[in-house]
């Protein structure tokens, strides 16, 4: 789900890197696109520039699947894999002008005034669901809520409502918690915004098996967001964190190290650092060495 570019799912999101035809065979058949946004944090998408040359950051009118929608630039033109396109691939309408910027401002003022008038109507018709936001398409033709419900929840009357009032197509679409987090925004335990409504373009897969590799606390209040699910940032390091247990003695591990056998009784995948425990004439004394310094002798198993 994409909350303000909802309804453009046929169209092929784009990972930002430029595609060009230098990273292709020859034989692949290659179309001009653009990508484009529908706001700072969302997914980007593929269009046709229709004859038209466009520069990242330039606002541009575009048709979707949900009607005429208003958004920025993220790449300009380039050829990229007619394979990697979800057909049909939509046009660019119009770059920009400033009617549309007027037109997409008062939107956002529009959507605000639905958002109260959308409350009062669930209040009405005593529907247990939390409203969350409210967007119009550029040219006011559709006008979609999202909103979040612990049961199934019968909007019929409700919609049935909302279009005798603002004389427009309405969609209510449900969405998850996550979904909300990211629409809503926050401050985060870090003290940082929200990372799903700063920067990420959609949710990866967080597992619990990353907060252990990690070695972090598995109490659930420490390792979960303010959505209540496991803290999207786990992620993030996950990759690197792999590759550097793969090459790290685990704890209890006898190595041979540059000043004798030893046990490693604390590893840092990535920093590369291994605490190990070696005997001396002094008694066992706790060194730390570079993990290239050292030569496993037998691992553990765990």
């Amino acid at each position: 789900m994409s909350p303000t570019g909802g309804g453009t799912e046929d169209l092929m999101e784009n990972p930002e890197n430029n595609v060009t035809a230098a990273n292709c065979s020859d034989s692949e058949q290659m179309t001009e696109v653009i990508g484009l946004k529908f706001n700072g944090n969302g997914k980007t998408y593929y269009f046709s520039p229709n004859g038209m040359t466009l520069k990242k950051g330039d606002a541009a009118i575009v048709e979707t699947a949900r009607g005429i929608e208003f958004g920025y630039v993220t790449f300009s033109n380039a050829p990229v894999p007619s394979s990697q396109i979800v057909p049909p691939l939509r046009n660019v309408v119009r770059v920009a002008d400033k009617s549309d910027f007027t037109q997409h401002e008062k939107n956002l003022e529009m959507e605000k005034e639905a958002l109260e008038i959308c409350r009062k109507k669930i209040e009405e018709h005593e529907l247990t669901m939390k409203l969350i936001g409210a967007e119009y398409t550029h040219d006011r033709s559709k006008l979609t809520f999202y909103f979040t419900a612990e049961v199934r929840v019968d909007f019929r009357e409700l919609v049935k409502d909302l279009a005798s009032v603002f004389r427009t197509r309405i969609e209510l679409r449900q969405i998850g918690i996550r979904d909300e987090a990211k629409m809503l925004g926050g401050i985060g335990i870090c003290g940082r915004p929200f990372c799903c409504s700063s920067f990420l373009c959609d949710f990866a897969q967080v597992s619990i098996k990353m907060a252990k590799e990690q070695n972090l606390s598995l109490n659930s209040a420490k390792i979960s967001g303010t959505c209540g699910r496991l803290m999207c940032c786990l992620r993030f390091e996950h990759e690197n964190y792999e590759a550097g247990i793969k090459k790290t003695p685990k704890v209890d591990a006898r190595v041979e190290t540059p000043d004798g056998e030893g046990v490693v009784t604390e590893s840092s995948p990535l920093t590369g650092l291994v605490k190990v425990k070696v005997s001396t004439q002094n008694g066992d004394v706790i060194k730390v060495y570079d993990r290239d310094c050292l030569t496993i002798i037998k691992q553990n198993s765990k």
